[in-house]
C-alpha cells in the first residue's frame, strides 16, 4: 500500500484474521485513515503458546509494521496485549495500544455495579490482565473470567447465529454466571467474539433474567486510537476523495483468506499480500 503524501498509516496486528474486527471498527470511527494490517496466520493461535513465545512473535509483527512507517500500533490480539504489551511499548517509537486497557475502561463505563465478567482465550484469561486493568481503575469492582475456546472455531466456520452458536454461548455463560450471578457486564476478550455478540447477549439476558451489557474491545480500541491521534475532543481529518483511507492486508499464511477475511472485516477484501516474518 502506498499512502498519500505526508500520510502515515495506522498499524494493526493480530495472530490471525480476528483482528480485522478491529480494522472494521477503526474504519468506521476514522474513515480517513490509511491502515496496514498484519495477520500472523502461519502461527495462529497465540492463545495456546507460552508468554515468552507470544512476546517474541508479537515483537516480530510490530517490527514489520514499524518498518513500513506506521504512526500508531494497535495490538488487536488480546493474548499479545495481555502478555507482550510492555515489551512492545518499550520497542516502539510510536504509541502502542493494546486491547486490554480500552476494554477495561469501556467495561467500567458500561457497568452499573462493577460486576464484570471477561471471556477470552486460555492465555488471556490465564494472564488475568483484564482483572488487573479493571481493578487498577476501580478496586471495588468484582471481576470473573472464563476461557471459551470453542467460540473461535464457531466464528471462523461462520456459525455465529442459530441453535449451535446459541447452545455453546449458553453453556459457557452459564459457567460465568455460576462464578458471579450478579454480573451486569461481559467483556468480549477476543477479536473473534464480536461475530457472536448477538448470541452472547441473548444468552446472557436469558440466563440472568435481565439485560447484560456486552463490551466489544474492538470498538473500544477504535475509540482509543481516535483519542491517541486527535485527543479526546479532537476531530479526525475528513476522508480522502475516494471516500475512505487505503487498507493494506498482509498475512503469513493465505489459507482460507478469501473465505475468512470478509467475515471479520464486514466487506470484501480486494487484495492481500503473503509475507514471511
Amino acid at each position: 500500500m502506498s499512502a498519500g503524501a505526508g500520510r502515515r498509516p495506522i498499524g494493526v496486528f493480530d495472530s490471525g484474521m480476528g483482528g480485522l474486527t478491529v480494522v472494521r471498527a477503526v474504519r468506521a470511527a476514522l474513515p480517513g485513515e490509511d491502515i496496514l494490517y498484519l495477520g500472523d496466520t502461519a502461527r495462529v493461535p497465540y492463545g495456546s503458546k507460552s508468554p515468552r513465545t507470544v512476546e517474541r512473535y508479537s515483537l516480530a509483527c510490530q517490527r514489520f509494521l514499524l518498518d513500513r512507517g506506521v504512526k500508531l500500533v494497535l495490538v488487536a490480539c488480546n493474548t499479545a496485549s495481555a502478555n507482550a504489551l510492555p515489551a512492545l511499548a518499550a520497542a516502539s517509537p510510536v504509541p502502542v495500544i493494546g486491547a486490554v486497557e480500552p476494554g477495561a475502561q469501556s467495561a467500567l463505563a458500561a457497568s452499573a455495579r462493577g460486576r464484570i465478567g471477561v471471556i477470552g482465550t486460555l492465555a488471556t484469561i490465564g494472564s488475568r490482565a483484564y482483572e488487573g486493568a479493571i481493578l487498577a481503575r476501580s478496586p471495588s469492582a468484582r471481576v470473573v473470567g472464563l476461557a471459551c475456546p470453542l467460540l473461535v472455531p464457531l466464528a471462523e466456520e461462520g456459525w455465529t447465529h442459530g441453535p449451535i452458536a446459541g447452545l455453546v454461548a449458553r453453556r459457557y455463560l452459564s459457567e460465568l454466571f455460576t462464578l458471579d450471578p450478579d454480573l451486569d457486564t461481559i467483556v468480549l476478550g477476543c477479536t473473534h467474539y464480536p461475530l457472536l455478540a448477538e448470541e452472547l447477549a441473548a444468552a446472557a439476558a436469558e440466563l440472568a433474567g435481565r439485560a447484560i451489557a456486552v463490551v466489544d474491545s474492538a470498538t473500544a480500541m477504535a475509540e482509543a486510537a481516535r483519542a491517541a491521534l486527535f485527543g479526546e475532543a479532537g476531530s479526525p481529518a475528513p476522508p480522502p476523495a475516494g471516500g475512505r483511507g487505503q487498507l493494506g492486508v498482509f498475512v503469513t499464511d493465505a489459507t482460507r483468506m478469501e473465505e475468512l477475511a470478509p467475515r471479520f472485516l464486514g466487506e470484501g477484501l480486494q487484495r492481500f499480500e503473503l509475507v514471511d516474518l
